[in-house]
């Protein structure tokens, strides 16, 4: 057979390319390996090629759906051989809506997974992590279902609400969700009922819907592209009629890319109580509080146990939920948080403690002059975008002879503890949080000390 004809070369581009789907791009593969972000990582001619929806030692049909110069993903089209960790996915959308992952693994499996991803990463950043990655809890199954106490949806042109699709930011229409905690799913079909008989009919583009760990109380933000011609407060009431745990909502504008532009009118209260960690917080619109409610305690419990002093940092505070309990075994704590929507319940759950709230951002903060002196304890729970070089750089001058670092990204993590541990910091710890189950999303709590 003669070889066939070379193509000419197109220009190198990072920018992915649509394969055809031809036979050339069919190949049989051997699954290798979780990698982060959900998909599952085999070779073909010694190139990466990630493909979603498999398990690490299946053999599986794939089809090439994009090429980019140092690797490829693909869809798997047919399992050949099934791997003995495969289960049947909870949710009927799973697979085709973007927000779970590792549905059809079963939970120990997905953990281990997990701490794999954590270790590589970790190890590829340049940090050797400790021998031992605790897992926080001990892996209970009953735990990995109906967690989320907050969920955003979107809304299609016909008032369905759902998630973004797998592969594309089309809105997958859904009638459950596992993960969520059952009462927000009620919530919205409320809300997308109610929108739809209201006159004329409300057009939300968005829905984010918060609740309390026990489903008792409901605080609900739609957002809308436009000035809508409807009375807020009677479209919450119906709602409310429906569901009686909701207790405050707020129409918000949608700006650029989703953000809020700005509040149009509210209904009912502001907040609500969460009870965790034997105090009940006060939560707001919007303000950021750890999203699986059956593992906050425990959470806590694992970033403030043991420690104690004169004087504690909390950074990224939100509303307190690790200020709030290092209060009782400091004699001073401060708590830093930049977020508008926040800090009002911050300054109150701090209220009759020791512990100070400073509305500023954390970079701010520390370069502010410390009149206060060098903390025995810090806390740092930043976003994923981690906490950078600037405060990195700031903490290692400080030097507090502790530091907890809560993660929710392992890259930005690697990144940090590489120049936190070049500073001079050990490694004390390590806990895999695994507030997000049947998702690849992890949570990381690193106990690090002075040496």
């Amino acid at each position: 057979m003669k070889p066939a004809k070379p193509r000419p070369k197109a220009p190198q581009s990072d920018v992915p390319r649509l394969a055809p789907a031809d036979a050339a791009q069919r190949q049989l593969v051997t699954i290798e390996k979780p990698i982060y972000g959900g998909a599952f990582m085999a070779r073909i001619d010694g190139k990466a090629t990630f493909v979603p929806l498999t398990l690490p030692g299946e053999q599986a049909r794939i089809r090439i759906v994009e090429n980019k110069r140092g690797y490829a993903t693909a869809e798997a089209e047919q399992i050949v051989a099934i791997a003995p960790e495969r289960v049947a996915p909870k949710c009927s959308h799973f697979g085709i809506c973007g927000g779970c992952h590792y549905q059809h693994a079963d939970y120990v499996t997905q953990l281990n997974f997990k701490q794999t991803i954590l270790r590589e990463t970790l190890q590829r950043g340049g940090v050797q992590p400790p021998e031992e990655i605790a897992v926080l809890p001990t892996p209970v199954l009953s735990q990995s279902w109906a967690y989320r106490n907050r969920i955003r949806l979107a809304f299609d042109a016909r008032g369905n609400f759902g998630y973004r699709g797998l592969r594309s930011h089309s809105v997958v229409s859904i009638r459950e969700c596992p993960i969520a905690a059952p009462l927000l799913i009620e919530a919205a079909r409320a809300f997308a009922e109610a929108a739809r008989q209201s006159s004329p009919p409300l057009h939300i583009t968005e829905l984010s819907l918060f609740c309390n760990a026990d489903e008792t109380a409901l605080l609900a933000s739609v957002f809308v592209a436009s000035l809508p011609k409807i009375r807020f407060d009677e479209l919450a009431e119906a709602v409310h009629e429906r569901v009686p745990a909701l207790q405050g909502a707020e129409l918000v504008a949608q700006g650029n890319a989703g953000e809020r532009s700005g509040t149009l009118a509210k209904w009912g209260a502001t907040s609500i109580p969460y009870r965790a960690a034997d105090f009940d917080y006060r939560v707001d619109h919007g303000a950021f509080f750890q999203v699986n409610r059956w593992l906050v305690d425990a959470l806590v419990d694992c970033v403030t146990a043991g420690q104690s002093g004169s004087l504690a940092w909390d950074l990224f505070a939100g509303v307190g939920l690790f200020a709030r309990r290092l209060a009782s075994t400091f004699a001073r704590v401060i708590a830093v948080e930049s977020a508008s929507s926040a800090i009002a319940a911050l300054q109150e759950n701090l209220d009759g403690t020791s512990a100070t709230a400073v509305h500023a951002a954390t970079l701010d903060f520390l370069r502010l002059p410390r009149q206060s002196g060098r903390p025995d304890l810090i806390v740092v729970d930043p976003p994923r975008t981690g906490l950078g070089a600037e405060i990195t750089g700031s903490l290692a001058q400080i030097a507090a002879p502790s530091l907890v670092y809560v993660s929710c990204d392992p890259a930005t993590l690697a990144r940090d503890l590489n120049a936190l541990v070049a500073a001079g910091y050990q490694i004390e710890s390590l806990a895999l949080a695994d507030l997000f189950p049947q998702t690849f999303h992890l949570e990381t709590v690193v106990h690090l000390r002075r040496s």
